[in-house]
């Protein structure tokens, strides 16, 4: 069974930077992976996604002040986030999929739906 582990959340003020880190309990390589976010009575949005090429799809809410990487040789998921805003304040959720059909540097998605594994979630605070 795959899971998905989430570490790095806190509260920090605005204008601060947090760094989310993402590691699974499977050796595979994930064709897609991607953090989430869900603020309460919202529905839960996409962030970013990386696939196997690091070919990155970033949010426009947080474009130029997100990145997603990951790092092949420990099958590990990370989200840098800098100039973070009260309206950040959300739980973020790591998500992965497997698909033989999934073209590296072709797919790209930041639709929960087309997402097989999750992470339990972890909370993000920005006080301002």
């Amino acid at each position: 069974r795959v899971q998905l582990v989430e570490s790095g959340g806190g509260s920090v003020q605005t204008g601060g930077s947090l760094r989310l880190s993402c590691t699974s309990t499977s050796s595979s390589t994930f064709s897609y992976m991607g953090w989430f976010r869900q603020a309460p009575g919202k529905e839960r949005e996409g962030v970013a996604g990386i696939d196997t090429i690091d070919t990155t799809t970033i949010a426009d809410s947080v474009k130029g002040r997100f990145t997603i990487s990951r790092d092949h040789a420990t099958n590990t998921l990370y989200l840098q986030m800098d100039n973070l805003q009260p309206e950040d304040t959300a739980m973020y959720y790591c998500a992965a999929r497997n698909s033989d059909y999934d073209v590296p540097g072709v797919f790209r998605t930041l639709n929960r739906h087309n997402f097989h594994f999750w992470g339990q979630g972890i909370q993000v605070t920005v006080s301002s």
